[in-house]
């Protein structure tokens, strides 16, 4: 079953200034897909436009049961409880504990205190921080903050998961780690929709790499490499 579908889906800015052409792409229900490309490339576009952070200018862009390319701006945080977005810089609350920034996405969905003080702590013990629920972001390193993202982008069940270069400000130790976790939610049933630089990850951690040049997909391969000298 495809969760996301793209037909034909440009991006353009301006007149000058395309930055997707005419992409064709299906990903199913539970696969882990790697985009890859050099920087500027149209990677944290394409992703942009999953989310609906940008706007299709072209084409046809469906995502879980939701038809992006008719999206009203009111529909957009119903499209969102279908997914969780992890950064490269966490994004998290400065003011807020470990345990509310997660319970804070349960929240703005209007989840009952009852569910939020069940839930929370369940994922944080997944992701290894149930001892940390009361620091705050500052308090933590940043393999921890990114974990503390992964939590707050899953408590809510997503069917996918869109990381876009998660593992770019760690060292290589705690990437794995990260990228431990990304498979553990994958194996959960999430899809991972993952963009990387990341080139050892790619290249052991096998999966489907969609290669991204210019703008278009210039190679799409199950359990590819990633292809790129760094």
């Amino acid at each position: 079953m495809a969760i996301i579908e793209l037909r034909g889906v440009s991006k353009k800015y301006s007149r000058s200034s395309t930055v997707l052409r005419g992409l064709d792409l299906t990903v199913s229900l539970g696969e882990f897909v790697y985009l890859v490309g050099p920087s500027g490339a149209g990677k944290s576009t394409l992703l942009k436009l999953l989310y609906a952070e940008e706007k299709v200018s072209k084409g046809h862009l469906r995502v879980a049961r939701f038809d992006l390319t008719k999206l009203k701006k009111k529909q957009v945080p119903i499209l969102r409880r279908s997914l969780g977005v992890v950064f490269q810089d966490y994004k998290l609350l400065s003011q807020k504990t470990v345990y509310e920034n997660v319970a804070f996405a349960m929240e703005v969905i209007g989840k009952s205190k009852r569910d939020i003080k069940k839930r929370v702590p369940q994922v944080l013990e997944m992701v290894g921080l149930k001892h940390k629920m009361r620091s705050f972001p500052k308090q933590l390193s940043g393999g921890e903050q990114q974990r503390v993202a992964i939590a707050r982008a899953i408590v809510n069940n997503p069917k996918v998961l869109i990381a876009d270069e998660p593992t770019g400000n760690l060292d290589p130790e705690i990437a794995w780690e990260i990228m431990q976790l990304l498979e553990k939610i994958n194996l959960h049933g999430t899809t991972v929709i993952m963009a990387t630089h990341n080139s050892q990850i790619v290249n052991t951690l096998r999966h489907r790499v969609v290669a991204i040049e210019e703008g278009r997909i210039v190679r799409d391969e199950e359990e590819g490499d990633y292809g790129y000298n760094d």
